[in-house]
């Protein structure tokens, strides 16, 4: 363990913003948010959860991956794969232990995903422990925790006078270097408070309540607006399309591009044909839920969740996912 004041910190992250791309948590409007900076003017040191999850900076909303150049009959293609390095500072615990999910899928199968493994590979997660649990939040319930270090490379914990460093893996321990350190002063603050706990219904119990109402109860709620998906740090569907970027006499460029998608669109089943296997709100919502809590942990190994409380938050009907766990677990 490591400790240093405010001064340091700032000196050290303005150092790290000269020599790689720096994401950390701004003040957008009145909104937590985390966003490239360019020194550590621009951070947030006492915040709350950010609105969004710093997923977007390995798994780009819009990831352009290939650039196709057609000249008469001769066509050439560039893959886009940036030769950057990244620091996330700032990440809550429970963010990152939404990238390891995530990493679930993109890493550890065969083949792995060619792009996000090199974002990944550039990456350095620096943490901020949370020194509260926010509204919504029930990460313990899903096996992480405020100070919870285990997916990150480098955590971090606010004292009286200054900041607690922990290095966890070797990144971390290279990021370090050049950080003005001190005699520990004082204590790391404590967690001042813990939700409820939720429960945790295993997989082989959800299915048995596949037909069940509660389904119909809260899908027809749902307004089919994505942003529970959107806000969520584990939620990691995409579509890939061709864009026309450039016409001129006798050149066509295209971008081939990834984007994401959500399991509660309308149409994100819907086939050539034009059938819907999951035509109505419910038949969405359920999938969403079974993707979590079922198939995804049946399939690769973690829950889809880390209890961040995002989209209980942001939904605009008030669809509360502890809420359905809690039922789920009463019937299973």
């Amino acid at each position: 363990m490591r400790f240093t004041t405010l001064d340091g910190l700032r000196r050290w992250l303005d150092k790290l913003a000269e020599e790689v791309d720096l994401v950390a948590p701004t003040d957008v409007d009145g909104h937590v948010l985390y966003r490239p900076v360019t020194g550590s003017d621009q951070i947030l040191f006492d915040y709350e959860r950010p609105e969004l999850s710093a997923k977007d900076f390995l798994l780009p909303a819009t990831e352009v991956l290939l650039r196709i150049e057609q000249k008469g009959k001769e066509v050439a293609l560039e893959e886009v794969l940036p030769d950057r390095k990244q620091v996330l500072f700032g990440i809550r615990p429970c963010d990152a232990h939404g990238i390891a999910v995530i990493d679930a899928l993109f890493l550890e199968q065969d083949p792995p995903d060619r792009y996000y493994r090199h974002h990944r590979e550039r990456t350095v997660l620096v943490g901020m422990a949370c020194t509260r649990m926010w509204d919504g939040c029930f990460c313990t319930s899903m096996g992480g925790g405020p100070t919870d270090a285990t997916h990150l490379d480098v955590l971090i914990r606010p004292g009286e006078e200054g900041y607690f460093l922990q290095p966890v893996t070797p990144k971390g321990v290279a990021i370090l270097e050049g950080l003005p350190v001190e005699e520990p002063k004082g204590e790391p603050l404590p967690v001042e408070e813990y939700n409820e706990p939720v429960p945790v219904v295993p997989p082989e119990k959800w299915r048995p309540l596949f037909n069940d109402r509660i389904w119909m109860r809260h899908g027809e709620r749902c307004l089919s607006c994505r942003i529970c998906t959107y806000v969520c740090p584990t939620c990691r569907c995409f579509d890939v399309t061709d864009r026309v970027v450039d016409v001129q006499p006798g050149l066509t460029r295209i971008e081939r591009i990834r984007v994401w998608d959500a399991c509660t669109s309308p149409n994100y089943r819907r086939v050539a044909g034009g059938h819907n296997p999951r035509p109505t709100k419910p038949d969405r919502l359920r999938n969403r839920f079974y993707c979590k809590f079922c198939y995804y942990p049946e399939d690769f190994g973690p829950l889809g969740c880390v209890g961040c409380g995002r989209c209980i938050v942001a939904c605009p009907v008030d669809i509360d996912i502890t809420e359905v766990m809690q039922v789920v677990a009463k019937r299973a």
